[in-house]
């Protein structure tokens, strides 16, 4: 259970690391249990698809010979551990992913994946923004590029956008519907039906994708 000096009511959120209960500051303990109650089917249920959807999209093997995915691609691992390195570096070598490492063990290897994907994706959101925005003639402030554990992206009042790093563990369409999405929001701030009728002018598979992110996101994982 978490407080939120933001929070104006109790939300549960349910995802890979387990199930978390947002609420007021003022809310009385006493009213926490019986609303988790009331919500129990619809936990079970959700932890019973994610656990699906992990069979079926099972977590990377970080060792040498492992594949990791890339924007739909799948990237074998090729794993060097090498002693005397002071940091770790990881090149691209077209389908492989060479990966050299102070030290053995996944937790090494997901570091290093991690720092690689991070400065990835920079790259790849901006060139989907640009392209994005200047097709709709409108402008961002700034992009940033995180490890959010429940958000994707956001576009602030400012129009500075963030976007998480794990959308390119995702096929490339979704990045694609994702800065779509960001850049909708340049015009229609909410979520609104005129957003989502403008989101789906301009991405006619966006309801399709929101969907994909809702039951697959939680998989999109190193570790």
């Amino acid at each position: 259970m978490r407080r939120s000096a933001r929070a104006r009511r109790a939300r549960i959120q349910v995802t890979a690391d387990g199930v978390e209960v947002v609420v007021p500051r003022g809310l009385a303990l006493a009213e926490v249990e019986p609303f988790v109650a009331s919500k129990r089917v619809w936990i079970e249920r959700t932890l019973l698809r994610m656990r699906a959807a992990e069979a079926a999209r099972p977590r990377p093997l970080l060792a040498d010979g492992g594949t990791v995915p890339h924007l739909g691609e799948t990237l074998e691992l090729a794993v060097r551990v090498e002693p005397a390195r002071r940091r770790s570096h990881v090149a691209r070598r077209g389908d492989t992913l060479a990966v050299a490492v102070a030290e053995g063990g996944e937790e090494a290897v997901a570091d290093a994946l991690e720092r690689w994907y991070r400065a990835r994706a920079r790259v790849e959101v901006a060139a989907r923004l640009d392209a994005a925005v200047a097709r709709v003639g409108r402008a961002y402030a700034s992009l940033q590029i995180r490890g959010q554990r429940s958000r994707w992206a956001s576009c602030s009042a400012r129009s500075g956008m963030s976007f998480n790093w794990r959308l390119l563990l995702a096929p490339a369409e979704i990045l694609d519907y994702v800065v779509e999405h960001e850049v909708a929001h340049l015009d229609v701030r909410d979520h609104s039906p005129r957003f989502w009728a403008l989101l789906a002018q301009r991405c006619p598979a966006a309801r399709e994708h929101e969907a994909w992110l809702r039951a697959n996101g939680h998989t999109l994982r190193l570790r």
